[in-house]
């Protein structure tokens, strides 16, 4: 397909970038594809005004001249009339119309429009570069009566010429930086940038410059990069914190009528340790009472540090008078806590000045130059007085030494206290009898001598620790109390005596020199220069050849044997009386006694007995004996285990037979009567409720007599006497509560008898007992002489005891007249 092509670019001529028209005339030209031509014939106009033939038509490689298949077209255009992009011709529109041009793609119809006969261009509606750079369409010529195609589509692009339309604009804000103070000049803070929306690639429409309109003093900025760097070196926290800057972008590189937009930025001033701490005064006054405890505070003291964060960390220390008094720093106030190290003493010192440091922790090397970063002020602390109570001297106590033989009344020690105030007042002294409850001595109360009260004994105490209190003489509240030690010193009272009462065994065979024992000696006394002692044999012993002395140390000595050979039957004990003596002073002895037994021995000298009645066996047993002896245990422990076990197995079977004979016993007895279902033998609840009588009726209904047994009833018959109402009610009672009272006196004693009995189980058991009672209404119920009594006693109430008495109630029953008359 070839086309001829008419490409015009327009400019409005007042525009400030001018008018720029560019025309293209073009021959024809063909659509290459590949770099090859279809229908290269090209005509142009010569002078004579005739076209020259270049020849057949055929297909021929010719040279390209430019690639037609792109338009422009200026963005923004503000005029009535579409704006003219372009012309498409073909060469085979020899202009009789017969030839339609019609385009396709993004805009066609829309944006864009053709003329159908000349194949012209226009846009019909303000384009903008920074929202579509460039349109693609197809283009295409076709036969305007059948609407075929003459030839193949051929795609061009329409872009959009852009011109500077848009100003530089600071995407990232807002923009906060930070720079140390004092930072020396040209030091990079931070970095801005603008973006520009106009094409970078045509003419400098995006070319951005930066600069600062406001806070130039202070602050540069590098007109290519953004950089903002310092232009002073002096920025001082202090003075000034935080900078707002105005930094201006400015495209066209910042020629005439490039557009502009501009940013805020903030900096802050970041801290350094450039300033020492500081004192506001140079003296501070305190006052204490000199009562005040150790580690009370007197006072608090702080320095100020211009700077901020860790720079502000301080540490505060004593330079001067450090020896009654600490500082301490305050990690969350920052402040110099001044308190006490030692107790202070108004009467000794009333004023102290104490020289306070403070340091900073943190100090920067690069400003040691700007000079000390410490400061100090001076702490006066005023002591004030109180009322203290006596000081002893020595404060931490006295130790006194007494003999243990010193009589009653002695001196032992002086204790020394007096007031430390101005004033001085008298001491009185006293020992606290909490710890000398035996009160063994005794204080004097205006000197504080102390004297004994009682004899001591250093065997029994050789240590007395008691506590002396010293009070104001007019003022009992000021008291102090001291601790005094008093130290027993030893005399010789006590005589050596043997360790324990010593006894040894030698053989009848034993050989002359044998060592027979090794006494040892103890002595209750302590002597400045040790313990010594002699040993020797009593004179009455020395008469016995047999035994002497040997081996004589200071506390012990050893018996050996003199002669040989001893028969344990006609002697088989010796007393051998033993006399010690210490070293004094003065020397006390005592005397002792080993008791020495004659055994008879084995071979090996193992002893077997000593005395016909004594037996030691060898310590040293045979394997086999101890077997023996181990099987005999064990036979003597199965028989004992084996008795016990027979034992439990009888007792178990006789509680088993007395619990099944008292079984059978209530079986018989429950045969013989009616028992618990014969309820019209005998009313049961009186059984049941022995104790628990129904209360009077009513006067209309009168007792209920039928559920008593009947001599009690008898007894509210004969008591009642004919009396009716309360006062025969009053009166049965009270029959009834003496003759029940006489029965619960008896059980209650048989109960006791059993509880008290040890021969009874421990578990509850059934305990029968016959007690008959005194003033018996029936008296004697024995056959011997009742049928013969001439008692009018009405016995018929027997009959309504139940089964029990029936033969009873046969009895006693009064006889028919029949009877009488036979």
């Amino acid at each position: 397909m070839n086309f001829n092509l008419y490409l015009v670019l327009k400019m409005a001529t007042s525009w400030t970038a001018g008018v720029w028209t560019l025309l293209a005339a073009l021959g024809l030209l063909s659509v290459c594809r590949f770099g090859y031509c279809e229908a290269s014939r090209t005509s142009s106009p010569t002078s004579g005004g005739r076209k020259e033939d270049h020849g057949p038509s055929s297909l021929e490689r010719v040279k390209r001249g430019w690639v037609w298949n792109q338009f422009f077209v200026v963005e923004e255009y503000t005029g009535t009339e579409p704006l003219y992009v372009g012309k498409i011709h073909t060469d085979s529109d020899e202009g009789e119309g017969n030839i339609k041009y019609t385009i396709s793609g993004e805009g066609a119809g829309s944006i864009f429009i053709i003329d159908e006969l000349t194949g012209d261009i226009h846009a019909t509606e303000r384009l903008d570069r920074e929202e579509k750079a460039f349109y693609t369409l197809r283009a295409q010529a076709r036969n305007r009566l059948s609407d075929d195609p003459l030839e193949p589509e051929s795609e061009f692009v329409i872009k959009v010429q852009d011109i500077n339309d848009s100003e530089p604009k600071f995407l990232e804000g807002p923009y906060i930086g930070s720079v140390a103070e004092l930072s020396p000049i040209g030091t990079s803070v931070m970095k801005v940038t603008a973006s520009d929306a106009d094409d970078p690639t045509y003419g400098s429409s995006a070319r951005v410059i930066y600069s600062v309109l406001d806070g130039e003093k202070f602050f540069s900025v590098d007109r290519h990069t953004g950089i903002i760097m310092t232009a002073v070196a002096d920025l001082d926290r202090e003075t000034q914190d935080r900078y707002e800057l105005v930094v201006k972008a400015t495209d066209m590189a910042g020629q005439m009528g490039g557009l502009s937009g501009s940013t805020t930025v903030t900096i802050v001033i970041t801290d350094v340790n450039d300033n020492p701490p500081r004192f506001p005064q140079k003296m501070y006054q305190f006052s204490v009472s000199e009562g005040a405890a150790v580690g009370t505070p007197v006072g608090h003291v702080i320095a100020t540090d211009a700077d901020m964060g860790e720079n502000t960390d301080m540490t505060y220390l004593i330079k001067d008078g450090g020896e009654l008094f600490k500082v301490t720093t305050d990690v969350e106030t920052q402040e110099a806590v001044v308190s006490i190290k030692k107790p202070l003493d108004f009467e000794t010192r009333r004023t102290h000045n104490v020289v306070v440091e403070a340091v900073n922790k943190h100090v920067d090397p690069r400003f040691v130059d700007l000079g000390s970063f410490r400061d100090q002020t001076i702490v006066r602390v005023s002591v004030s007085d109180v009322d203290e109570p006596p000081t002893f001297k020595p404060p931490e106590g006295t130790i006194m030494e007494v003999q243990e033989d010193a009589k009653v009344g002695a001196l032992v020690g002086v204790v020394s206290a007096s007031d430390p105030d101005v004033k001085n007042k008298s001491v009185r002294f006293s020992i606290d009898r909490a710890t000398d409850q035996e009160m063994i001595f005794y204080i004097d109360p205006d000197s504080g001598a102390i004297t004994l009260g009682k004899n001591l004994d250093r065997e029994t105490a050789g240590w007395h620790n008691i506590t002396v209190k010293a009070v104001e003489a007019d003022n009992q509240t000021m008291a102090s109390h001291s601790p005094v030690s008093i130290r027993i010193l030893d005399v010789n009272d006590n005589p050596p005596e043997l360790a324990t009462p010593y006894e040894a065994s030698i053989c009848e065979d034993a050989k002359p020199g044998q060592v027979i024992h090794t006494i040892s000696v103890v002595d209750r006394d302590e002597p400045l220069a040790g313990h010594h002692f002699i040993f020797t044999l009593d004179p009455e012993a020395s008469s016995n050849r047999r035994f002497t002395l040997g081996d004589v140390t200071d506390n012990t000595a050893g018996i050996r044997m003199e002669g040989a050979g001893f028969n344990r039957h006609e002697q088989n004990v010796y007393f051998l009386p033993i006399l010690v003596v210490d070293s004094g002073p003065p020397s006390l002895s005592s005397t002792g006694t080993l008791t020495i037994h004659v055994c008879g021995c084995d071979t090996e000298g193992a002893i077997q007995s000593c005395n016909a009645t004594a037996y030691v066996m060898s310590a040293a047993l045979s394997p086999g004996a101890l077997i023996a002896l181990l099987v005999c245990m064990l036979i003597l422990i199965v028989l004992v285990l084996l008795i016990l076990t027979l034992k439990r197995h009888r007792k178990g079977q006789r509680i088993a037979e007395d619990e099944e004979d008292m079984r059978d016993n209530v079986i018989k007895y429950n045969d013989e009567g009616g028992g618990e279902q014969d309820t019209q033998a005998y009313d049961m609840s009186a059984l049941r409720n022995l104790y628990e009588f129904p209360e009077a009726k009513s006067c209309d209904s009168g007792p209920d007599i039928r559920s008593l047994p009947q001599w009690i009833q008898a007894n509210r018959l004969s008591v009642g006497g004919g009396r009716a109402g309360a006062e025969g009610a009053a009166a049965t009672a009270a029959a009834v509560a003496a003759d029940f009272s006489l029965f619960k006196g008896y059980i209650r004693k048989k109960v006791e008898q059993a509880d008290a009995d040890l021969s009874v189980p421990p578990y509850d058991s059934f305990q029968t007992y016959a007690f008959e009672g005194t003033s018996s209404p029936a008296l004697s119920l024995s056959s011997i002489h009742t049928l013969s009594t001439t008692s009018e006693q009405d016995f018929s109430y027997l009959s309504d005891w139940g089964p029990r008495f029936r033969q009873l109630a046969g009895y006693y029953a009064p006889g028919k007249p029949e009877e009488e008359g036979s």
